[in-house]
């Protein structure tokens, strides 16, 4: 049997996502069943987006931040956190095209692919948007996001993306 101390950190940290993102998908399948879709779509992205709040503060914490003044500083954030919150698992691609804009692209999705096997994609309103845009009110970050689509962009367009435009000062 292998030692705890002989686990890798990308290892661990792509194990302790992996069952986070387990937690979350089972709550969210239980609580739908529970629930209703509806119900469950609005509670699920409500936590999310508390948690991302608490989240980011504790990062913040974690990295010795203090604030999130410049465009530069939220960049330098988020490629640090990156490294943190961001499993092998997790299909996506963040540029930063010119200043004070981020795009994000999911590749593939991971939520997409577990909601459409529960056979729930058609009333599904994405969670995922919500982590990110939590990260942002948590920093008091001002911005905003287009397109701001309803239910799962990849399950109406076949891709999903956002860009956020920023505004400091």
């Amino acid at each position: 049997m292998r030692s705890p101390e002989s686990v890798r950190l990308p290892e661990l940290r792509e194990l302790l996502t992996k069952c986070w993102m387990t937690h979350d998908a089972m709550w969210f399948l239980f609580c739908s069943h529970e629930c209703g879709i509806e119900k469950a779509n609005r509670i699920n992205k409500a936590a999310v987006n508390s948690m991302a709040r608490i989240e980011v503060k504790r990062l913040m914490k974690l990295f010795e931040v203090q604030r999130i003044s410049t465009f530069e500083d939220l960049r330098e954030f988020l490629e640090t956190i990156g490294a943190v919150v961001k499993a092998d698992f997790m299909k996506f691609r963040t540029s930063f095209p010119r200043e004070n804009l981020l795009r994000w692209d999911m590749l593939e999705c991971f939520a997409y692919d577990g909601v459409k096997k529960i056979g729930a994609i058609d009333d599904y309103q994405c969670g995922i948007f919500d982590r990110v845009q939590g990260w942002f009110e948590g920093m008091g970050i001002q911005y905003t996001v287009s397109p701001n689509e309803e239910g799962c962009m990849m399950h109406k367009k076949g891709v999903c993306f956002r860009e956020f435009e920023f505004r400091f000062g």
